[in-house]
């Protein structure tokens, strides 16, 4: 049974992204970048909303080759080598190889993914995880604090709905990012 991890990116006061969608403080520096590639390794499936699929597609056509960081190449092909299914109303068609373009978010067939699939699925995006905390879908949190305090954004989890969370791993990056990996108690 595949477990379903929502992962985010954050500023240490929680938000995803500032009030006008700004995240270029975000950017992971290598050392954070290899250890995401090594954790994305055990993911099979991303579930997306529309956003955050038009961010993430970006890796279906990254520049490759000598000139760039091989973490960056390598996210890339872990990226490509994952399914990916998309949640919009708005989309009519997807664009990345591998990938499958869904109108909602159906928490049964979610359900029915985590009992079949292997290895695991990712759910991207703070909406999109929303949701499927709501369901009691989501196994693990894990987050990316930065340095860095925003004040106000886009939150990285749902402000109206109580969840409680069992720590179960941690990491602190030479840069001043630390890593929160949580558990979702029952």
């Amino acid at each position: 049974m595949a477990r379903l991890i929502y992962s985010a990116i954050c500023s240490l006061d929680g938000y995803i992204a500032d009030p006008n969608g700004n995240f270029d403080w975000a950017v992971p520096d290598p050392e954070v970048h290899q250890f995401v590639n090594d954790q994305e390794r055990s993911i099979g499936t991303y579930l997306y909303g529309r956003r955050m699929y038009e961010v993430m597609s970006f890796w279906e056509s990254a520049p490759s080759g000598e000139a760039e960081p091989s973490v960056f190449t390598d996210y890339a092909e872990v990226w490509k080598s994952a399914d990916k299914i998309v949640f919009s109303r708005t989309l009519s068609e997807v664009h990345t190889g591998r990938t499958t373009l869904r109108t909602s978010f159906e928490p049964a067939e979610i359900s029915q993914l985590k009992e079949t699939r292997s290895p695991d699925i990712s759910i991207g995006g703070p909406n999109l995880a929303a949701e499927a905390l709501r369901a009691g879908l989501v196994d693990q949190v894990r987050l990316f604090l930065h340095p860095i305090s925003i004040g106000s954004g886009k939150p990285a989890l749902p402000i109206d709905i109580r969840v409680h969370l069992d720590l179960v791993e941690e990491h602190r990056f030479g840069g001043g990012v630390v890593y929160l990996a949580y558990t979702v108690r029952r």
